[in-house]
């Protein structure tokens, strides 16, 4: 879900040190949000921050060389009727870049609005990269699922199942196996367009895992820092179950591949049965592998049926 919402004093702390900026204005209003509608009916970040445009209000507005110009060399009447503009437009933030000192007009402006100006000597385009990239994961579609997600032969899985079934132990073997930990027992999952999703691990869990009997292990000082990933896309889900609920619920050979749907996107899904003697690290590494196949354009199932069906029509024959 979207928040509706996100403070300037919030922007502000999150990138004061990335961006080294200064709150010089508007510090009446420190809880400034961004209007509400506008996060709503904005399709991305970029809807949201931007250099000085007078057809889209409540946004970011970011000014910089030569913005400042075309506010500062101009008449008195000018300036305060063009500064006047940007200020009927009700940012939630105004931005000078590029170490310019923002118009006194400005200043004054904003301090009487009570909008927050900031001033940063890093350039204006990459303070809107910055911004947007923080906007976006903010405000991108997100969910937290349950689960260990890891990086296995290059490909996003996610482990899920009932409590019990060893999720997490399973997760510490493919580790030593090699493969990667973004995150154990809770997942950010963000849909970062309209056909993938990116997996993170929340700060509080990062590098962690949980293995009963043992406790918390931090992965990345036990196996380094090649153990664990930042981030991940989603491309399959390998889910647990006991053997009684494959029975129950599941096709022993689906016809057609398995999906769920996750945030709007279907997202490859494969079941395998826990139970006693079975090497679940192997069968999740081969479920991938036929996953990237699948990916390819190759489906083994498929092609055994049709060769099922070749002999048959030579058997009639």
């Amino acid at each position: 879900m979207k928040p509706t919402s996100i403070s300037a004093e919030a922007l502000f702390e999150a990138q004061r040190s990335t961006l080294r900026w200064e709150w010089v204005a508007g510090h009446a209003h420190p809880e400034r949000r961004f209007d509400e509608a506008a996060v709503r009916d904005a399709q991305s970040a970029a809807d949201l921050v931007g250099y000085l445009n007078y057809i889209h209000p409540y946004r970011v507005q970011i000014v910089g060389r030569r913005e400042v110009a075309y506010l500062s060399f101009s008449s008195p009447e000018d300036q305060e009727r063009r500064i006047s503009r940007i200020v009927t437009l009700e940012p939630p933030v105004i931005i000078a870049a590029d170490g310019v000192a923002p118009p006194d007009r400005l200043v004054a402006m904003c301090d009487r609005a009570e909008i927050p100006l900031f001033v940063t000597a890093d350039s204006a385009g990459h303070v809107i990269d910055i911004v947007r990239a923080y906007l976006a994961q903010l405000f991108a579609d997100r969910i937290t699922r349950h689960g260990v997600f890891m990086d296995i032969l290059g490909l996003g899985v996610l482990l899920t199942g009932e409590s019990g079934l060893g999720k997490s132990e399973l997760g510490l073997e493919l580790i030593s196996r090699g493969h990667g930990l973004v995150a154990d027992d809770a997942v950010d999952l963000y849909k970062v367009s309209q056909s993938a999703l990116e997996g993170r691990c929340p700060d509080l869990l990062l590098n962690l895992l949980e293995v009963r009997g043992i406790g918390l292990l931090d992965i990345k000082a036990i196996f380094g820092e090649t153990a664990v990933r930042r981030k991940m896309r989603l491309k399959l889900i390998v889910h647990l179950v006991r053997k009684e609920t494959m029975e129950r619920e599941f096709e022993r050979l689906p016809y057609e591949p398995l999906y769920e749907e996750i945030l709007g996107i279907p997202v490859r899904k494969a079941v395998i049965t826990v139970d006693a003697g079975r090497n679940l690290a192997v069968l999740v590494e081969a479920a991938v592998r036929n996953t990237v196949l699948q990916l390819r354009g190759i489906d083994t199932y498929r092609e055994f049926i049709a060769r099922h069906q070749k002999a048959m029509e030579h058997g009639e024959d």
